[in-house]
């Protein structure tokens, strides 16, 4: 017998014979029908677990991780209310239930069930994976194991303050509402908790407001490791800017009372709170895992008799809501409930084919309020001196910092944040003068902590805003990449499209800079970001087509609900000359507002047919410089450039080079994991022109001289392009 059914034999048993485990008695503002209702969802939790497990060894259901032991979660939902977003744990199922009682018209353990099956009829994530989660029930999916969800919990907190300043269109979140996360006593030693909860501390001290509750499920063991004993209280209760509370997660009266003063504390003070709840974890930690096989026996045993369920019996007995034999039959009719309900849900549909699968990667559209664009007075007194200075060429550094003053202008929901680039305006000076026009509350300075950048993003994203995130670095964007793959881009994928957190995300990247930083200022790779399903990737290499895109990108997020990565050519930034000292050449006058350029819209220069060079970003600006070159020898060049680099704009590659003879691709990023790697696949698989290509080497960049040495060059472009086209160098 596996121990989940030493579980519930126990719990049969012993409620037949009134032994109980020893406790306080009830205690606290619990009346009994909200008692016993929370009861009934810790019932059907564990009727689940037990079915889920069942319907895993019959080949009926797939890997699942069980509540069982974590079911005091249904009175924290009890004193939360339904229209506060919740990012749960993963053994949360006690708390969705007990929220779902809260809702009018939930099948909560038909849509559990569903889940449990993979099926496509899972009203949460359509048979892709078995996640807690509900629309209707303010549940963000979760698919972390870990705490992932914590920063862009404390974004959702934030923005609750931050719709109160500056309502968004499409606000989710009433102004009085709190946000709740709840982690394992393992997931909070994880960078990503400890970098939420410092960021909430942080901003707690400086008296923003930050509706937030942290609850902290301790069950005293992270798969196979335990706790150490007083780690979590040690650690927690001492943070400043947040207030401790802790309960016992046995005790369904305790945990009720001590989770309504937390809420009310963070919903009057708007203030963080952190709750740390007494758990167990019964049956292991997931699937078939043997808990015996890493705890002693008389370990596992003293937990199961610590279980939830018998205390909250006990408790309810004591307290005259519910007699010990009324207990016991809610138990027996929910595990024979749940186990009708089981034969239907696995009949029902699967997915089938990849088209079904991925159906959900990209959002559905939304509908978006007109706009006219910034009037002419509105744009007077944001940009003053800066109107004038439109009329002439401008590097892209200034062209991008305008398109975000008239994007903020026209769409007031656009907020920016990151490091540095509110009062300093940026490493750059991208964003210089934005927060002397929008204000502190729309272009934030945040602390220094790329996990809590994007979390802040994503969460605010969840409540109507549209993020535009900066990462000062694209080598920083490693500290904080799971934030876009594991959380904003797999959302829409894991709720079949009912929950999405548009941004667009700017990085400045990629190398050729001459005096500053080496690697981490230079790093030259996006193949973290290439590999992430759904994501849409900009790379512009002048300031006019900096302008449109970001134009396109804002579009794409605010209308089509998309995550948009803009990676900014630092080189570029400052660029004027193309090929002599003063001779301007790669500056750009401003396009109007009105002008933008579609994703997947490649750009086509010059109308050479012996050879098209595809490129994108510098590579652009050094091909340019090649074209030039070239044609004084002879060979006619047309450049080809990117823009888009995820979604790969295929058809408009093929469409572009047709005609020529020869199809150079120049990658400013590593030979291993770049661009043209599927470049050149796609003219190898797709077209007949010749194609070979040039791309840095696998190597970091040096600062100093040494700088551009293992980068595509001028002179490497022209090289190869000769030979190539079959002349001379």
């Amino acid at each position: 017998m596996d121990r989940a059914q030493i579980v519930h034999q126990n719990f049969l048993g012993r409620v037949a014979a009134g032994d109980f485990p020893a406790g306080t008695a009830p205690d606290g503002p619990l009346a009994a029908s909200e008692a016993v209702a929370a009861f009934r969802a810790q019932v059907l939790s564990r009727a689940l677990d037990l079915t889920s497990r069942a319907m895993q060894k019959a080949g009926e259901g797939f890997y699942t991780i069980g509540s069982s032991g974590h079911e005091g979660m249904a009175a924290v939902a009890r004193a939360l209310r339904p229209t506060d977003m919740a990012f749960l744990h993963y053994r949360d199922a006690a708390f969705q239930i007990a929220r779902a009682d809260q809702v009018p018209g939930q099948r909560i353990a038909w849509d559990m069930l569903l889940s449990f099956a993979c099926s496509s009829e899972d009203p949460t994530s359509g048979g892709r994976h078995k996640v807690l989660g509900s629309k209707e029930l303010m549940i963000p999916p979760q698919t972390s194991t870990i705490a992932s969800h914590l920063p862009k919990a404390v974004g959702a907190a934030y923005s609750v303050g931050a719709a109160k300043r500056h309502k968004p269109e499409h606000q989710v979140l009433p102004e009085d509402a709190i946000v709740m996360c709840s982690f394992g006593d393992a997931s909070a030693n994880h960078s990503t908790a400890q970098g939420a909860i410092n960021t909430a501390g942080w901003t707690s001290v400086q008296s923003t407001p930050l509706p937030l509750l942290f609850v902290c499920e301790d069950n005293g063991i992270g798969i196979s490791v335990k706790t150490p004993k007083g780690w979590i209280e040690a650690s927690m209760a001492g943070r400043p800017g947040i207030k401790y509370f802790k309960a016992d997660g046995l005790d369904i009266y305790n945990a009720y009372q001590v989770a309504q003063e937390a809420a009310d504390y963070v919903r009057t003070r708007r203030k963080p709170a952190f709750l740390h709840l007494r758990t167990v974890r019964l049956y292991g930690h997931a699937g078939a895992d043997v808990p015996t096989t890493y705890m002693s026996k008389a370990e596992v045993e003293a937990d199961e008799a610590n279980d939830p369920l018998l205390h909250s019996v006990r408790l309810m007995a004591e307290a005259g809501a519910l007699r010990p034999e009324e207990a016991l039959k809610i138990y027996q009719d929910t595990c024979a409930r749940v186990e009708r309900i089981r034969t239907e849900a696995v009949t029902r549909p699967h997915l089938k084919t990849a088209e079904d699968v991925a159906a959900s990667l990209i959002p559905p559209k939304r509908t978006c309020a007109p706009t006219n664009g910034p009037s002419a007075e509105a744009r007077a007194a944001a940009f003053g001196s800066d109107m004038r200075a439109m009329e002439e060429p401008q590097p892209m550094s200034r062209l991008i910092n305008w398109t975000l003053t008239d994007l903020m202008l026209e769409h007031g929901e656009i907020v920016m944040m990151g490091e540095d680039v509110g009062r300093k305006g940026g490493v750059y000076g991208v964003s210089q003068k934005l927060q002397q026009r929008f204000g502190p509350d729309r272009v934030i300075d945040t602390l220094l902590d790329e996990q809590s950048i994007l979390g802040l993003a994503i969460g605010m994203g969840h409540n109507g805003f549209l993020p535009v995130p900066e990462i000062q670095f694209l080598a920083y964007l490693h500290n904080a990449e799971d934030q876009l793959r594991g959380e904003a881009a797999t959302l829409p994928f894991f709720s079949g499209g009912q929950f999405s957190n548009p941004m667009v995300l700017r990085i400045a990247g990629l190398g050729y800079q001459k005096g500053f930083g080496g690697h981490f200022h230079n790093d030259n790779s996006l193949a973290v970001l290439r590999d992430i399903p759904g994501l849409v990737i900009a790379c512009p290499s002048d300031g006019a087509e900096a302008a449109m895109m970001m134009r396109e990108a804002v579009r794409l997020a605010r209308e089509e609900q998309r995550v948009a990565v803009f990676v900014e050519p630092i080189a570029l930034y400052p660029m004027r000359d193309l090929h002599e000292v003063k001779d301007g050449g790669w500056m750009r006058s401003y396009p109007s507002p009105d002008r933008r350029i579609g994703l997947g819209e490649v750009g086509v220069h010059g109308d050479g047919t012996d050879l098209a060079i595809v490129t994108y970003g510098n590579g652009r600006y050094l091909s340019t410089q090649a074209q030039a070159e070239l044609a004084v020898q002879g060979v006619n060049a047309r450049i080809v450039d990117l823009r888009w680099l995820a979604p790969l704009p295929e058809a408009a590659l093929l469409e572009a080079v047709q005609g020529c003879k020869h199809v150079l691709i120049v990658d400013e990023c590593r030979i291993t994991g770049s661009q043209s790697e599927a470049l050149m696949a796609l003219f190898a698989e797709q077209s007949e022109v010749p194609a070979a290509r040039i791309a840095a080497s696998d190597c970091f960049i040096a600062t100093g001289p040494a700088y551009g040495a293992t980068l595509p060059s001028k002179d490497s472009i022209v090289e190869a392009a000769m030979t190539l086209a079959g002349g001379k160098s």
